[in-house]
């Protein structure tokens, strides 16, 4: 079970470091950090726009890291808000282009990552880890069964 569980720690969190230095890298083209990645790729999926509790809600973070960050976009022209307190975040057309790059630089690490795999493999992995995450998530609720 230990082995199992040093595997699993060590694999996620390789994962995980590795994942953010390749972000750091592609971002650093726009003067920003890897953790901005996630807020402009959330926010390009949501062209209409979104309040900053709902961006809080679907990136994972807690509403002062998204103020932060948030901060940041707007001043280098990437995301605006409209409508004042309250309002919604939307990216600037700059912001657009940039996430465009974005995604397209992050689907050819994520397909480069997982090169060795083949269709049916991916489709298990992803199977797996969205149960892992559930279960995970579950148990930070209601604690470790006894």
């Amino acid at each position: 079970m230990v082995e199992r569980f040093e595997r699993f720690s060590l694999a996620i969190a390789e994962i995980s470091r590795c994942w953010h230095k390749l972000a750091g890298e592609e971002m650093q083209v726009y003067g920003l950090k890897g953790a901005h990645a996630l807020y402009l790729t959330t926010l390009y999926r949501h062209p209409e726009g979104v309040t900053v509790p709902e961006l809080c809600e679907l990136c994972l973070k807690d509403k002062s890291d998204a103020s932060r960050m948030l901060a940041i976009l707007e001043k280098k022209g990437l995301v605006r808000k409209e409508g004042g307190y309250g309002g919604k975040v939307v990216l600037t057309e700059a912001g657009r282009q940039a996430t465009r790059q974005v995604r397209e630089r992050a689907s050819r690490a994520v397909e480069e990552a997982g090169r060795d795999l083949t269709p049916a493999e991916r489709e298990a992995f992803y199977k797996a880890l969205e149960s892992i995450t559930g279960n995970l998530r579950r148990l930070t609720c209601e604690g470790i069964p006894e």
